[in-house]
């Protein structure tokens, strides 16, 4: 009855979707591309052996790496659907994995679209990065045998409590899931309080994901173009958090130093931009160049390059939580031994976060005044920054391994796997 009634729901918000869809496509056209494929209907033809994995945006498709690759290897009579939901999600999908993977939308949670995906596709099997719980989804996978995991899974405490308060729905999507490799302990033990039978502690895939060589090149080329200038990196900044960053900005002293500011969406590329010259800073787009000697902001506005950003830096903070967003990932910058600060607002990854503070590699700030003050200390300081520098490394090292761990599950899990 709960999911009989969850679909009548979508029914009725049918216009309020495509309200959102027309908003999203007024900054991204490519929104209106696809159309069909949102509601399970697809012109490319479907191989015989597929593996499906869904990725719902850039940050799990860029995840998914590691487990792809490995997957790749395991099952190679086997071709890999990868599905997302974002028009972001798909141009990194095609960035990362070329002609390597199949890539479509996955519906919307529509009984008849959710049937009309498996019946066009018929996964062998299916790996769902973190937490995608769709109920007709996962209704429609168990009522065709098709074994789904969830992969680097993770659930904060406060989603659970979300989770919970739809017990009834939700509880049988989570039971239908023949396995789930959860990213923490805590993670775990959320994600079997909410139904699911088989959960187990893998890790975080994230830590798998090696920068690409010529992302660590470029950085380097820009580090030498831009000389010993102490570079400090705005990661991923959200709308709003812009402003609290310029503020930081004003307290910093280091003389001679650069702000490299990169929002993580494209979309607000351009509104950045104009933030930037209202207030009269001396501004280079990284679509149109390097900076200058003068330079104070070089705008990151470009896609697959936080690698290279995270390279040049000597500091970076991430974006999201300075403002109750919850935090962007901090293990990118590890990998690449850029030690980093974040804000009061981390729940999205906040036992990484924890993790790499205690470790030496992160600092938290409650402030764009503590921002400020902690860029100023540590630019200004190279031995705690050279000390922050070398424990990055260690906890990146310390924390790899993920992925094996992860395939070997689902190896176990999927036991359509050999179809």
């Amino acid at each position: 009855m709960a999911r009989l009634l969850y679909s009548l729901f979508l029914y009725l918000a049918t216009p309020l979707i495509w309200l959102r869809l027309l908003w999203r496509a007024r900054r991204q056209p490519e929104y209106l591309q696809h159309l069909g494929e949102r509601y399970g209907f697809y012109g490319q033809p479907a191989p015989d052996r597929l593996i499906w994995v869904h990725a719902v945006s850039v940050g799990e498709t860029r995840a998914a790496q590691p487990l792809i690759e490995g997957l790749l290897v395991r099952w190679p009579e086997h071709r890999i659907l990868l599905t997302g939901m974002t028009p972001t999600g798909r141009g990194a999908g095609r960035q990362v994995y070329g002609e390597r993977v199949i890539q479509a939308y996955l519906p919307y949670d529509y009984p008849g679209a959710t049937d009309r995906f498996f019946r066009h596709f018929a996964p062998a099997f299916g790996v769902l990065m973190e937490t995608e719980i769709w109920p007709n989804l996962l209704a429609a996978a168990r009522s065709r045998r098709v074994s789904v995991m969830l992969a680097n899974a993770r659930l904060s405490a406060r989603s659970a409590r979300g989770y919970g308060k739809l017990d009834a729905l939700v509880r049988p999507a989570f039971a239908a899931l023949s396995g789930v490799a959860a990213q923490t302990a805590g993670d775990a033990e959320r994600i079997s309080e909410r139904g699911a039978a088989m959960v187990e502690v893998s890790g975080n895939l994230k830590f798998d994901v090696t920068p690409a060589d010529e992302q660590i090149e470029l950085g380097r080329q820009w580090r030498a173009v831009i000389g010993q200038r102490p570079v400090w990196l705005a990661a991923s900044t959200r709308e709003g958090e812009e402003m609290l960053i310029l503020e930081a900005w004003r307290e910093v002293k280091v003389a001679d130093a650069l702000l490299v500011l990169v929002p993580r969406h494209p979309q607000r590329f351009d509104e950045v931009a104009a933030l930037l010259r209202q207030h009269d800073l001396k501004t280079v787009r990284r679509s149109t160049g390097l900076p200058a000697a003068d330079t104070e902001v070089w705008l990151g506005d470009s896609m697959g390059e936080m690698a290279a950003y995270f390279t040049l830096a000597d500091l970076a903070f991430i974006g999201g939580s300075l403002l109750p967003l919850g935090g962007q990932n901090l293990i990118e910058a590890a990998a690449c031994d850029c030690p980093v600060l974040v804000g009061p607002h981390t729940f999205n990854f906040l036992q990484a976060t924890e993790d790499a503070i205690a470790a030496g590699a992160a600092r938290r700030v409650d402030s764009p005044a503590a921002l400020g003050a902690a860029v100023n200390e540590l630019l200004g300081e190279k031995t705690g920054l050279a000390s922050m520098r070398q424990a990055t490394g260690q906890f990146a090292a310390a924390h790899r391994g993920a992925a094996q761990r992860t395939l070997d599950l689902i190896a176990r899990w999927s036991d359509r796997a050999g179809r």
